[in-house]
């Protein structure tokens, strides 16, 4: 072969190369790394704390002690707090309802300290939200869901035993809530109250593991992560250990390996976590996953100028009834540090790491080079390719951002308040008050020949029980990648998605109704202790691409 012809071969395949780059690239910028839209420059409120409800509108708030917000409660209405320590008239909304199909909003009312406090669903669909600050640190504050005007926050006083502030919240398989510590509360206690059936209800019990993780004054163990496992024990993990607990007998059952690195996961240090999908069709077994966070002196140090880089690292811990003893973490290390990004379960069974920073620490100016790209890990890819990294937004999202899964697959994005008050100007990071979402990879057009549309199901689920659903996809592949999952919507503060879960339910046939139509059966969940009782997101998946999802209840005869 003379040079020329070399030379020529060689030109072909630098222009087929360049050729391929540009259409990687086409295929990008049409939403193969996902894709943003701003929904709102501002509603108003910063979104601190996120819940979707069943009537698919979204619960947002902030906090009532920093002044006025830029959205005026409706017909003169005004809240008056004499405790308040800003203002005690104040004419402005702190909460607002979103309506996702819609995209329109409207102020709530919210009349007390709502800020660092937490919440969980009952199996009715009601919010209940806990604590907060203040005059809002006894407070249970409830939110049904309605479509009238008229419908807003009911509030109930002194209902908490203990101060909860920067506590975690969760449903429970006999429809109680358990609130967990929160900032010098080493104890827990349960709502609703109810003497007739159990007089502890009305105590708050010492655990002795909030005192032992607690840093000092940083004391890096609040927002502790919480999780039901499959056995009805509870994961809890604060700082950098993990217990599992019997809160019926208030026992702790084991204590697990601390995480490696000695680097605390939890606010200030505000790594994120998630129980990984439950997988009905396999042996059962629970998988947490924690990822990122800051180490130990940040959050000191950022009083001195000096913002440290954060943990770039992520472990993973198996519980199963057969092996506990046997747990250990298996580490990884994502493409960058996280610092208050959080973590959310797609209708894929992938996670998402959204929002946060790459220096710094939770808190007020704390934090410096916000990471603006999501990424998608992928649990079940072989190690050191399960992170992809995705379109970046145009905004920073720091402390007090949040974010939450939506019916259709989106991710809804909203807050970031680094600093006191509401500071537009003059500050680095200044208040975010605007809305948007981000539409992983699985809402590209290329994808939707792949994408099931579910046309009828059950909408009441039974434990143990067969149900069916029918869809239709365009481009039907083949039977065995099609599964059914449900996801329990999240109570989503502080970089921790509290009350997420996931399950997939087991398989029993799937058929064929006509062209394109096919008959899905499948098991409703084993057992409360696997999915309580309650509202959840079901979505059908071909081929790793999910359908929107539709609203099922999991109904428990026994609660009625």
């Amino acid at each position: 072969m003379d040079n020329e012809t070399i030379i020529f071969l060689l030109l072909v395949m630098f222009i087929s190369l360049q050729s391929l780059v540009a259409s990687q690239m086409l295929v990008s910028r049409s939403g193969i790394q996902g894709e943003w839209r701003l929904l709102h420059e501002s509603i108003g409120v910063s979104a601190m704390h996120m819940q979707l409800l069943r009537n698919n509108k979204v619960v947002i708030f902030d906090r009532t002690d920093f002044g006025r917000s830029n959205l005026s409660l409706p017909g003169g209405r005004c809240r008056y707090d004499s405790h308040d320590l800003v203002i005690s008239e104040d004419c402005s909304a702190h909460s607002v309802l979103y309506d996702v199909g819609s995209n329109t909003f409207r102020p709530l009312m919210v009349q007390t300290d709502t800020w660092c406090s937490s919440g969980a669903v009952l199996p009715d669909g009601t919010l209940v939200q806990t604590g907060g600050y203040n005059d809002g640190d006894h407070i249970i504050r409830t939110l049904a869901p309605c479509t009238g005007k008229n419908c807003d926050w009911v509030e109930l006083p002194r209902t908490l035993i203990q101060r909860r502030w920067y506590s975690t919240d969760h449903i429970l398989p006999d429809a109680r809530i358990i609130v967990i510590g929160g900032r010098n509360q080493h104890n827990y206690e349960f709502y609703p109250k109810n003497s007739r059936d159990d007089p502890s209800s009305f105590s708050a019990f010492w655990l002795q593991f909030l005192s032992d993780t607690r840093d000092g004054d940083n004391e890096n163990n609040l927002y502790p992560f919480v999780f039901l496992l499959p056995d009805g024990n509870l994961f809890i993990f604060a700082n950098t250990r993990t217990i599992i607990l019997d809160y019926k007998k208030n026992e702790v059952v084991r204590e697990l390996p601390s995480i490696p690195g000695n680097e605390p996961r939890n606010y200030p240090s505000t790594g994120s976590a998630v129980l990984l999908p439950l997988d009905e069709n396999r042996p059962m077994q629970a998988e947490i996953m924690v990822c990122g966070g800051a180490p130990r002196r940040a959050f000191g140090l950022t009083d001195y100028g000096v913002y440290m880089t954060a943990l770039s690292s992520c472990g993973r811990i198996t519980i199963s009834d057969d092996h506990v003893s046997d747990s250990s973490w298996k580490m990884e290390q994502m493409p960058t540090p996280r610092v208050m990004s959080d973590m959310l379960i797609l209708p894929s069974g992938d996670i998402i790491l959204i929002n946060g920073a790459a220096r710094g620490t939770a808190g007020w100016e704390n934090a410096r080079n916000p990471v603006t790209r999501p990424m998608i890990y992928r649990p079940n890819r072989a190690e050191n390719n399960r992170f992809s990294v995705m379109e970046a937004s145009t905004r920073p999202r720091l402390y007090h951002s949040t974010a939450i899964l939506l019916t259709d697959g989106r991710v809804l994005v909203g807050g970031s308040n680094p600093h006191k008050f509401y500071n537009f100007t003059g500050v680095d990071f200044p208040t975010d008050l605007s809305l948007e979402s981000f539409s992983p990879p699985y809402l590209a057009p290329e994808y939707a020949p792949l994408k099931p549309t579910v046309l009828s199901i059950d909408d009441i689920l039974m434990y143990k029980q067969p149900f069916s659903v029918t869809f239709t996809v365009p481009k039907f592949l083949k039977m065995g990648i099609v599964s059914v999952r449900i996801v329990a919507p999240s109570f989503t503060t502080h970089s921790f998605s509290m009350n997420q879960r996931m399950v997939v339910l087991k398989r029993v046939a799937i058929s064929t109704v006509s062209d394109n139509t096919y008959r899905f059966i499948a098991f409703g969940p084993s057992t409360k202790e696997i999915a309580p009782p309650g509202y959840y997101m079901l979505f059908v998946v071909h081929a790793g691409i999910p359908s929107s999802g539709v609203w099922v209840k999991i109904h428990d005869i026994s609660l009625y």
